[in-house]
């Protein structure tokens, strides 16, 4: 990658999160209108699991030793897709976007390699305003794959929980019961199976990425039809200083949808951030997954505010 003279590019270390957290929030104002990172995300992002900063990430500084630009890859489950983002200073670091991106790729390749891979899929999140950042993927070969919009409701105006339809119950996560725990993960796995990302996991590596979700336990909930396991909500932290709960992942068993779980599942969690002082509600919609219609989600109040665009590429891994 050439830089500007005086410019340099390195590895980043935990020291580094102040002056990155600055470049993020420079990048979060100009994408979605406020910043949307706070510093324990920053260290969660190098520090995650299958994330290496000595070879996934690159800081860029000019003269003045002031960051400018910040790359990073992330795996969260170690299977899979390889997820590439790269924050600018949108008015002095724009075009070091290109050639870290660059990088990034090349480093997907590698991983490739290191998984016994012929190729790894690459994938990078575009917002609206991102019209320079959207050309530049399309120009390394990415390719718009899907529209993910982000829902969210105001708790001020929160109606009284209506009763749940006759049949479903919902209750909250024992987090100390493994019985429990177990059933949470069988109804999530089960219910996104039909989706085209999932990426299933055991029980045992599910169970060790929970503490990345934030312990918002009495957020997580169950749901039952007649007795039988039908659903299930996870809530995450993410929003928290947004003043937001957030549902993270909304589960259904097929044999069960279509039958109100969904939307009592929803209520319940809304009316749990509103006791807690919560001001809205929100998540993320997948307009490819064909187990979550808007329909839904417009019927428990939820409205769109804005969506982001995901692109994709193979890469393959280098000829030996």
């Amino acid at each position: 990658m050439t830089l500007p003279a005086g410019w340099t590019a390195r590895r980043p270390t935990l020291d580094d999160v102040p002056a990155i957290l600055t470049v993020v929030h420079a990048a979060d104002t100009f994408a979605v209108g406020y910043p949307d990172f706070d510093a324990e995300d920053v260290r969660d992002a190098l520090t995650a699991p299958f994330v290496d900063p000595a070879q996934d990430s690159w800081l860029v500084t000019d003269p003045d030793g002031t960051a400018v630009a910040w790359s990073i890859m992330a795996n969260p489950s170690g299977v899979g897709r390889e997820w590439v983002d790269v924050y600018v200073d949108p008015e002095r670091g724009a075009g070091l976007r290109a050639p870290l991106l660059a990088r990034l790729v090349d480093r997907v390749a590698e991983r490739a390699a290191e998984r016994g891979l012929p190729a790894l899929t690459a994938r990078a999140m575009v917002y609206a305003p991102e019209t320079r950042w959207a050309g530049e993927l399309v120009e390394a070969g990415f390719t718009r794959v899907k529209r993910y919009i982000r829902m969210t409701r105001s708790l001020a105006d929160l109606p009284a929980e209506p009763a749940p339809p006759a049949g479903v119950t919902v209750r909250p996560l024992r987090p100390d019961d493994e019985n429990d725990l177990r059933l949470f993960h069988r109804i999530h796995d089960t219910a996104f199976r039909d989706t085209p990302d999932h990426d299933p996991l055991d029980f045992e590596r599910w169970r060790d990425l929970l503490p990345s979700y934030g312990k918002v336990w009495d957020e997580w909930l169950l749901a039952e039809v007649d007795g039988e396991p039908a659903g299930a909500l996870q809530s995450s932290d993410q929003a928290v200083d947004q003043g937001m709960g957030w549902v993270r992942t909304l589960s259904v068993l097929p044999a069960h949808r279509r039958r109100g779980v969904g939307a009592a599942l929803l209520r319940r969690a809304f009316a749990i951030y509103a006791t807690k002082g919560r001001e809205g509600a929100g998540l993320g919609v997948d307009l490819a997954n064909p187990t979550a219609p808007v329909t839904l989600y417009r019927s428990v109040g939820l409205v769109e505010e804005r969506w982001t665009d995901m692109y994709e590429r193979s890469v393959p891994a280098p000829q030996v």
